[in-house]
């Protein structure tokens, strides 16, 4: 039998939205799951069932996770996490369950774990995640790593000078929540983390809004939301100029419009979808938010240059040389080079502004600006703890289970310095 020394880490990173899960080394996820959880309405919580922090769970055949979750009729789907913190502590007990046994299929007393955490997530959550991973699954070790700066490892190997910066600007954007989040020498600094209130799932809904309005064309209402997941994945890009690409596609619709051909389920008939503005007006609603928020209008490029601008101030050349993309929805094509071009502007603005301010043999140096795209943008947290859990000294950060039981829970409570996190 190999020692616990050479056995994989199993890397499992739970968003809002989806769960990535896998082993260190790999370069991309095993699975990757909805996170949800159908329950048989007929399931009882029982005083019989109590959990191992005194709560009521479930029985196994009582509950499935991911697609089987959402697609089977005879189950309720409810999701244990909302905005990327975990809401319901029995749920997702379970739903580590059976992310552990069907899905890695590893016995957990063998494998080391790393678990990924949002930003400012409560030490109490880490106890409680503590509790369940080495008193339900006896795991031998286990890491809790934010995020963010996971995310920011991820951009190591696609730097062009190779440098392993642990300072920058994580934009963390996914199906349920968008952060901004400045990480200085490793650690999150936890007071200048900004929410937006636009992620994948509202674009998703204002794309089948604008298809919606202009009659749906034929689409099976039941299919409303998957067509306009398919349209925003497929079709969907940021321009430089949105009066300008409106001028484009009057222009030349024939060469901008792209057409979706569908398939209904039910009666197996073929539907077709004309793809017009929807397909640079989804992804506009980061940069014009009101589009879609009438309570919200900061666009993400002005969120990002003002979290950056109340940092520390020998921390903000990092910080704005070093702006990383992760999550899903920032995969659209330009994104990148749409906020890298605004910033700019922002920052030759001041840059000017200062030149006439100079005195004397003074002369301010201009800040660079660079968003940084790569490859594994789309699962860039779970990468980043792949990479991480394949490090040589790993296993010294992680926590153990005799230490667990030696000092209870509240060893998780604070986050290790190597990966650490600031408030």
């Amino acid at each position: 039998m190999p020692s616990l020394t050479s056995l994989p880490t199993c890397v499992v990173d739970c968003g809002t939205g989806f769960t990535k899960l896998g082993f260190s080394g790999n370069k991309t996820p095993q699975n990757i799951i909805p996170t949800a959880i159908g329950i048989k309405e007929s399931a009882g919580l029982g005083e019989a069932s109590r959990g191992i922090l005194g709560r009521n769970v479930l029985s196994d055949l009582d509950f499935v996770i991911g697609d089987d979750a959402l697609s089977n009729p005879s189950y309720a789907a409810k999701y244990p996490i909302k905005h990327g913190i975990v809401e319901d502590w029995d749920l997702m007990e379970r739903f580590l369950e059976r992310v552990i046994f069907k899905h890695l299929q590893v016995d957990p007393a063998d494998h080391p774990f790393l678990l990924t955490e949002p930003p400012l997530n409560t030490p109490e959550n880490r106890e409680f995640t503590a509790e369940i991973m080495f008193e339900s699954f006896n795991v031998p070790s286990l890491y809790i790593a934010v995020q963010a700066v996971l995310a920011l490892a991820a951009s190591w190997l696609h730097r062009a000078d190779n440098e392993r910066a642990l300072t920058g600007t994580v934009i963390d954007s996914g199906d349920g929540v968008t952060h901004v989040i400045p990480v200085a020498d490793g650690y999150v600094i936890g007071s200048l983390i900004k929410h937006i209130p636009i992620a994948g799932k509202d674009i998703t809904q204002f794309i089948q809004n604008l298809i919606t309005e202009r009659g749906g064309e034929g689409i099976p209402p039941e299919m409303k939301r998957e067509v306009a997941t398919t349209v925003k994945e497929k079709y969907c890009y940021v321009c430089s100029d949105i009066v300008k690409e409106f001028n484009k596609f009057d222009t030349d619709p024939a060469k901008s419009f792209k057409v979706h051909d569908g398939l209904n389920p039910v009666n197996n008939m073929p539907f077709k979808v004309d793809v017009g503005y929807e397909r640079f007006l989804g992804p506009e609603i980061f940069f014009h938010p009101e589009f879609a928020n009438a309570d919200y209008t900061t666009s993400i490029s002005d969120v990002v240059d003002k979290v950056i601008q109340s940092a520390p101030i020998d921390s903000r050349r990092g910080l704005y040389k070093n702006i990383v993309l992760s999550g899903g929805s920032t995969m659209f094509n330009y994104f990148g080079r749409r906020i890298e071009r605004d910033i700019k502007k922002m920052n030759d603005k001041r840059y000017e502004e200062t030149l006439k301010l100079s005195t004397g043999d003074f002369k301010p140096t201009p800040v660079e600006v660079q968003v940084i795209s790569h490859s594994m943008q789309r699962y860039a947290v779970w990468f980043g703890g792949s990479m991480v859990a394949s490090m040589p000294d790993f296993p010294s950060v992680c926590k153990t289970k005799a230490e667990y039981f030696e000092h209870g829970p509240s060893i998780c409570r604070h986050i290790n310095p190597m990966f650490g996190q600031m408030s």
